[in-house]
């Protein structure tokens, strides 16, 4: 099953795979999965997929965009072309403050370049982990390339602190307000607000939105009739108004339209 910030997953079935693979047992605590995206339309079209993204930092190894890419803000779109594949890094929240010079916020909307993060060219950590045969070989160079800046990374209290709090706020029936997440982790909101700066990146109002717009997403891809009203109310929204009018920013159709899509 792809992640819920994935809009509409069964395009997305057609256009590439994607698969995920654990980390190693020396770099778990900083990074939470390995992703690997393929595609081959060579003879098609391109198309585009978009995402909702969630609130981590990932670093990319792809021919030519090497980067460790802050949260994105709003949705990211990629364009596939002709035949690919991308290796990519999802930290955990702090997990990638070896590499990022200060608060996690500093990169939020941009991109360290391979040889800020890596310390060599790009073309050079392409070679090394793009040109390995299977998942297993590119992951390993992956986390080679990494290891003597993460492994030196101690667990951070505060770190495991800020993951708490996003789960809590992924969570399926999880806090709708920052008021809420704030209580559910013992800290003030002021406090929770220096925290995810630190250590997520976007504020705890941005989580907690992202959260529940990725959720309304993936119920309306599922089978049976849409009950927006509920929706709307389940997931914390004012009204059914207050949900349309945010997920049509961010997913690009109104919530009844993206139901309508995913029919077929």
């Amino acid at each position: 099953m792809p992640p819920k910030g994935v809009v509409d997953p069964a395009g997305m079935a057609r256009r590439m795979d994607l698969r995920r693979h654990a980390p190693t047992a020396a770099l778990a605590h900083c990074i939470e999965y390995h992703w690997i995206v393929e595609w081959d339309l060579r003879g098609q079209p391109a198309r585009t997929q978009r995402v909702l993204p969630y609130p981590n930092v990932h670093l990319a190894f792809e021919t030519g965009g090497t980067a460790l890419h802050g949260v994105v803000a709003g949705p990211f779109d990629r364009t596939l072309v002709g035949q690919g594949r991308v290796l990519g890094v999802r930290f955990r929240p702090g997990g990638a403050r070896a590499l990022v010079p200060g608060d996690i916020a500093t990169i939020t909307g941009r991109t360290l370049t391979a040889p800020e993060v890596l310390g060599m060219p790009a073309g050079q950590a392409e070679r090394a982990v793009l040109g390995a045969s299977d998942d297993a070989g590119m992951i390993a160079a992956a986390e080679a390339l990494l290891a003597p800046r993460l492994a030196a990374l101690a667990p951070d209290p505060r770190a495991q602190l800020a993951e708490r709090a996003v789960l809590a706020a992924q969570a399926e029936d999880g806090p709708v307000d920052v008021a809420a997440l704030a209580a559910a982790v013992g800290l003030d909101e002021r406090a929770l607000q220096r925290l995810f700066r630190t250590y997520v990146g976007v504020p705890p109002k941005w989580v907690v939105q992202r959260f529940r717009l990725q959720e309304a997403a993936a119920r309306l891809a599922a089978p049976g009739p849409p009950d927006l009203a509920g929706l709307a109310q389940a997931l914390g929204f004012f009204d059914q108004a207050h949900l349309t009018r945010c997920f049509t920013a961010l997913v690009g159709r109104s919530p009844l339209d993206y139901w309508k899509s995913q029919r077929g």
